[in-house]
């Protein structure tokens, strides 16, 4: 037998060898993700999307980082939608705004009984996955949609939110925010929880609604950790020691999640992924200093101007994403500090104007599984990852 036919023979070989492995490796994690329960504690597309109009039952690729369709492609099986609206809305306004996101999501559920379910209960969830329905589940973002009353975090309970952040970026009267405390010009005292803060997350605590502690200021959080019973979530925050802004979480914060038994979500903000995106983003405002000046004079919401600002000028915004790998970075941190039980996805999808790049909105969330897998996570891990880790403190909070 020649050389060359030799040759050829091995060759083929390798192939019929080689190429199922290959298919089977780009398939495999397909399965994985498909079978595995997903979670993500952090969506504003009612907010930013809903409550402007647009309709999440309809196509809005280009629009919006979510549509319900796009939450199945993404194998979405469980989303905490937030309620939120911001510091412009006080006493008076900011719970009745709840209560109308929250009666737009009934809506949106109650015309499609075929592709998504409301969710309060551990019935109620497990009823939704079995019949493969989108479990829809709440979350406030912002202590101040209470209003200062218990009375009204028992309603929002009784309405189904199953989680409220202390605070967003505002302070409330009971509650100290991480955009506060970290401004030196900020002078109220003294940090933290008060008396009554306190007795909120006590009351969260006998409702079964999750504590969760993203947008809390570094005193605020340690009240918290040290005045709940039940594990807390960090619905949408990140690693400081890797990206260190306020809004992410130092290593003595990951260690005492971990100790509380609570779960940190991911946020796939890059300015909360990457150190260095905040700074290449401010080059492209300082490009557009007049229109960036005139928008901040209208007394825009900085989130306001970044939204605007992204959607005009699209291709100079997307040229300054991080790379997707590092919200695996982040992923990995936590996982090595203090094991793969305390990790979950808190995209904040609709609620920010960059992702690192292959993370267009909610049908991207495959590319997690993927890039888990091909790191070395096994599929026990994975599967944490994407949702177990919120289930066990999901159930932990539940009140039997």
């Amino acid at each position: 037998m020649s050389t060359l036919l030799l040759k050829k023979i091995s060759f083929r070989i390798l192939i019929l060898i080689i190429l199922p492995a290959f298919l089977f490796s780009q398939t495999s994690y397909k399965i994985i993700h498909q079978n595995a329960i997903v979670a993500d504690t952090h969506n504003d597309v009612l907010s930013t999307a809903t409550m402007a109009g647009l309709n999440i039952e309809n196509d809005l690729t280009g629009k919006t980082q979510s549509d319900l369709a796009r939450f199945k492609k993404g194998g979405v099986d469980i989303q905490m939608f937030s309620i939120f609206c911001d510091d412009r809305y006080g006493k008076g306004s900011a719970f009745k705004y709840a209560n109308v996101e929250i009666d737009s999501l009934y809506a949106i559920a109650k015309r499609n009984p075929d592709k998504m379910e409301m969710v309060a209960t551990l019935a109620q969830l497990n009823h939704a996955l079995l019949h493969h329905k989108l479990a829809a589940m709440m979350g406030v973002e912002g202590g101040h949609m209470i209003e200062d009353d218990l009375d009204n975090l028992d309603s929002l309970f009784k309405r189904g939110v199953r989680y409220m952040t202390l605070t967003w970026n505002n302070s409330t009267s009971w509650a100290t925010s991480a955009a506060d405390e970290s401004r030196k010009e900020f002078t109220v005292s003294p940090y933290g929880l008060s008396d009554f803060g306190k007795k909120v997350v006590k009351r969260m605590n006998e409702l079964g609604m999750m504590v969760d502690i993203s947008h809390v200021g570094e005193k605020t959080f340690w009240d918290a950790i040290n005045t709940t019973a039940k594990p807390v979530i960090a619905s949408h925050s990140s690693v400081y020691a890797i990206c260190p802004v306020p809004r992410n979480l130092k290593d003595d914060q990951i260690k005492a999640v971990a100790k509380n038994g609570g779960v940190i979500d991911i946020n796939f903000f890059s300015g909360f992924i990457d150190s260095n995106y905040l700074k290449r983003r401010q080059v492209f405002f300082n490009r557009h200093k007049e229109e960036f000046d005139s928008l901040n004079a209208m007394k825009k919401q900085e989130y306001e101007v970044s939204d605007y600002m992204s959607k005009k000028y699209p291709q100079e915004l997307a040229a300054l994403r991080p790379p997707f790998s590092m919200v695996i970075d982040h992923i990995d941190y936590i996982v090595k500090l203090v094991g793969v039980d305390y990790v979950g996805l808190g995209s904040d999808f609709d609620g920010i104007d960059s992702a690192p790049l292959g993370l267009d909105g909610v049908q991207d969330f495959p590319k997690i599984t993927q890039a888990l897998l091909k790191k070395g996570y096994s599929k026990k891990d994975v599967e944490k990852i994407l949702g177990g880790n919120f289930l066990r403190v999901f159930k932990a909070n539940c009140v039997k």
